[in-house]
């Protein structure tokens, strides 16, 4: 830690980092990632590498009396070609566990993405900025500081009024969380609103977000990298990206789940695994994929292009991966009591898309998060629940 008069800058550390899985040094600071080295070495796709390094659910930690807060980054944003940028990436800062202020940072690097199907892109690159917050509350503090989850972020430096310590360990059991862009966070309005955070602080829980927009694939490099990645609390969320990228038919997606939940009981073989299938989606519950976007009234919307026809040839939708999971998870357990089955449509079903509509016809809106979120709590780890508190 150094000081001048008024300011301690404080290296950003591991042990200052929560919901990181792995931290690349750069020539500037460090680069939070959301899978491994070794997984990385195996992504086949720009999206993918691209979404691993949105920190989705990673935050800064420490205690402090502080009153002004300076966190100098690196963002690197991602538009798509011919639509409007999306609105800046926002920081929050919570203060032990409320959202108190919030910060962009403007600038960066940006990603140009030039073709949605192949998410090929070009990059500019920018300049760093500072996302600063100041009128704190006085006296000691836990903060957190949320970074954006639609922006691959790279720590430069952390600049206070007051010094900075280790929060002291809060005896939290570990929540890792694998699924596709909803629990990314796509439309979510900031990063501590995202379902799974919104559902890790009411369960008491610390999160470890492996959500990857348009990339939840039953991939065996993620599989291994869960297998790995220290957790009291395991949901793997699967279906929508495998339907509606038209990846798989039915003789690959059974042995694709067997595979990927032996692998991660590997590393964990009696942690509570919960396997969770799609929210409701309209288009895709009966329709196979390919989806594809849907310009027509000018916002973008997305529609299912299979034909509903070929799914006696095992095309996939949503209704059919439903009954293979509920089917797989009741096989599985009689040998693995831990391992639970959840339908997605008890966290967005039917009466939720008729009060709180998919704008796009795939992703929820940010009340639509909280309503994910709200039922996860209840179902996961409420009472009676696979994530419920054992007593006694």
């Amino acid at each position: 830690m150094t000081t001048d008069h008024h300011h301690w800058t404080t290296p950003i550390t591991p042990e200052l980092l929560r919901g990181f899985v792995d931290l690349e040094t750069t020539t500037r600071g460090l680069l939070p990632h959301r899978l491994t080295a070794r997984a990385r070495r195996q992504i086949p796709d720009d999206q993918l590498a691209m979404a691993e390094a949105q920190p989705s659910g990673v935050r800064l930690a420490f205690r402090t009396q502080a009153t002004t807060i300076e966190l100098d980054t690196l963002p690197t944003k991602r538009v798509y070609q011919g639509f409007p940028p999306p609105p800046e990436g926002v920081y929050d800062l919570l203060i032990d566990g409320r959202l108190t202020a919030q910060a962009s940072v403007a600038g960066g690097n940006v990603r140009t993405v030039t073709d949605m199907f192949s998410q090929t892109s070009v990059l500019a690159e920018g300049p760093a900025g500072t996302a600063r917050f100041a009128d704190l509350p006085a006296g000691e503090k836990d903060v957190e500081i949320w970074l954006p989850h639609t922006e691959i972020t790279e720590l430069i430096a952390l600049r206070t009024d007051a010094p900075v310590e280790q929060t002291p360990p809060n005896g939290r059991r570990t929540w890792l969380h694998h699924g596709s862009s909803i629990s990314h966070g796509s439309n979510a309005g900031h990063p501590s609103a995202i379902w799974p955070a919104l559902a890790a602080a009411a369960g008491g829980v610390e999160l470890v977000n492996l959500g990857f927009g348009g990339s939840a694939l039953l991939d065996p490099f993620t599989a291994r990298a869960m297998r790995d990645i220290p957790a009291d609390l395991i949901s793997v969320k699967i279906g929508i990206n495998i339907v509606n990228g038209d990846v798989m038919r039915l003789r690959a997606f059974t042995p694709a789940v067997h595979g990927f939940l032996d692998t991660v009981r590997e590393g964990h073989p009696t942690t509570p695994l919960l396997v969770v299938s799609a929210i409701l989606c309209p288009v895709q519950e009966d329709t196979p994929g390919p989806l594809a976007p849907d310009l027509d009234g000018g916002s973008l919307r997305f529609k299912a292009t299979g034909d509903p026809a070929e799914r006696s040839a095992g095309r996939l939708t949503l209704n059919i991966i439903r009954d293979e999971l509920a089917r797989i998870v009741q096989q599985r357990s009689a040998d693995d009591p831990n391992l639970h089955y959840l339908d997605g449509r008890d966290l967005y079903g039917e009466a939720d898309y008729a009060e709180l509509p998919l704008p796009d016809e795939v992703h929820p809106d940010p009340a639509g998060h909280r309503r994910i979120a709200e039922n996860f709590g209840r179902l996961a780890f409420g009472d009676g629940g696979p994530f419920a508190t054992k007593t006694g």
